[in-house]
């Protein structure tokens, strides 16, 4: 038999086998903290829902490289740009964006607080370009006949939704409900989350455009999926990654060569070259805070094994991708 002695020296040596064991295992895995991503329990989340760009990837009509595989094999984990906010303690969940995926979007979202409700609380709506509102037809009588789903958006969006078919039905059969907001004007969505419209400048032939600061108890996000150069702004971009901690910005194309035929001047959008040579001088802290988005089919950053990618995350930036959280 073994003495009283022998006993606690064994236990101790288990112990400490033991926690060297978890500790092991645990070795290679990425933290889950506030700066990356956040766990089931976190109150207040942002989750990203989408990644690319308005056409998605595997891309219509592409016959390129990058979407021959996606085609071949039937299937693509891609889905177009879209965030959901989710309030745990509350379960209340927003939608950032009514993408053509909406179906998925909607549906991982409301798992996301084990929800009974089938829509979100409500949809922030950023601008009229194909990949930002055209999920909003699955709210529709063809397909779940929604009761009052909340949409927001600029007063030029809810207009040329109230004005043109067939979104115009879904404000006359009620399945949506039109919210205004105003640029620069904070709306209150519980004693915890406050949302705020930024105009933003972009191609608006039938809508203006809006980013939105997206504050939480306490963190703060911004989110500008489009827009046509930083530049063009009234506003300097810098100053925002001062004052938020995660920026989800434009990353359609990673640089000018990636449409050949297109003039690119008739699509703007700030290069993730350019984009990154207007941070070059900011601090580590600072380039860790964005999170590049809405990537077009052709962009190499959707390619992780890319030396674009590897390059862009070995100077401190982030690239978005699909199912990460981020506790506010």
């Amino acid at each position: 038999m073994l003495n009283t002695f022998d006993m606690k020296t064994l236990k101790s040596i288990l112990l400490v086998l033991i926690v060297a064991g978890c500790s092991a295992n645990n070795s290679g895995s990425e933290p889950l903290t506030d700066k990356t991503q956040t766990s089931e329990k976190s109150k207040v989340f942002i989750e990203i829902l989408g990644t690319t760009q308005d056409g998605g990837s595997p891309h219509t009509g592409c016959q390129k490289d990058c979407c021959k595989d996606l085609f071949r094999a039937g299937k693509s984990d891609r889905k177009v740009v879209s965030l959901g906010l989710i309030s745990a303690s509350t379960k209340q969940t927003w939608l950032f964006e009514a993408t053509p995926d909406l179906p998925y979007q909607m549906e991982v979202l409301q798992k996301g607080i084990d929800s009974d409700s089938k829509t979100p609380t409500g949809i922030f709506l950023t601008h009229a370009h194909i990949g930002h509102y055209t999920g909003l037809m699955f709210l529709g009588r063809e397909v779940m006949n929604a009761k009052g789903v909340p949409v927001y958006g600029l007063p030029r969006m809810n207009s040329f939704l109230q004005s043109n078919g067939p979104w115009s039905q879904l404000v006359e059969l009620k399945n949506i409900e039109l919210q205004k907001l105003k640029s620069d004007s904070s709306i209150q969505l519980n004693s915890d989350i406050k949302v705020t419209p930024i105009s933003i400048p972009h191609r608006d032939e039938f809508s203006e455009t809006a980013g939105y600061l997206i504050s939480g108890p306490n963190k703060s996000a911004l989110f500008i999926p489009d827009i046509d150069k930083w530049e063009k702004w009234d506003r300097n971009i810098n100053d925002y990654l001062q004052e938020v901690d995660f920026a989800f910005l434009d990353a359609t194309f990673y640089d000018e060569t990636e449409i050949p035929g297109r003039k690119m001047s008739e699509i703007p959008h700030p290069f993730v070259k350019e984009s990154i040579q207007r941070f070059d001088t900011l601090s580590e802290a600072l380039k860790n805070k964005v999170i590049f988005i809405h990537m077009n089919h052709t962009n190499p950053l959707l390619d992780s094994t890319s030396e674009q990618y590897k390059q862009v995350v070995n100077l401190g930036y982030k690239i978005a991708k699909k199912g990460s959280r981020y506790s506010l």
